[in-house]
């Protein structure tokens, strides 16, 4: 079992910068990638961004030159820098790790943390 911590959301104007870590409970190299999702009121969640166990990254089009995924693998944690922020990007953001192997990127998540909130006013 692995368990994620979600940290670093909270209230940004519109243009602003955050920063969310997600704290992972084993090495993030033994398991198959880490990825941050969204889910807006009303809305389907969405995988927002990616990161292979290799390093390789994938990103939706919605978020593409303002959001930034990376990971610190001494700490375990995996972060999405996020700028230029919408009041359309306000949901709950979820970490997930250890997608399945069958596409990239993962389709199904086998773990995911609780989320925090990410609210972006106009």
């Amino acid at each position: 079992q692995v368990q994620l911590a979600e940290s670093g959301g909270g209230l940004v104007q519109a243009g602003g910068s955050l920063r969310l870590s997600c704290a992972a409970s084993v090495s993030i190299f033994s398991v198959n990638g880490m990825g941050w999702h969204r889910q807006a009121p009303g809305k389907e969640r969405e995988l927002v961004a990616a990161i292979s166990r290799s390093g390789s990254t994938h990103y939706d089009d919605s978020v593409k030159g303002r959001f930034t995924m990376s990971r610190d693998n001494a700490e375990n944690t995996a972060y999405l820098e996020m700028n230029s922020l919408k009041p359309e990007d306000t949901a709950v953001y979820y970490c997930a790790a250890n997608g399945d192997g069958s596409s990239w990127p993962p389709r199904h998540w086998a773990f995911w943390g609780q989320g925090t909130q990410v609210t972006v006013s106009s």
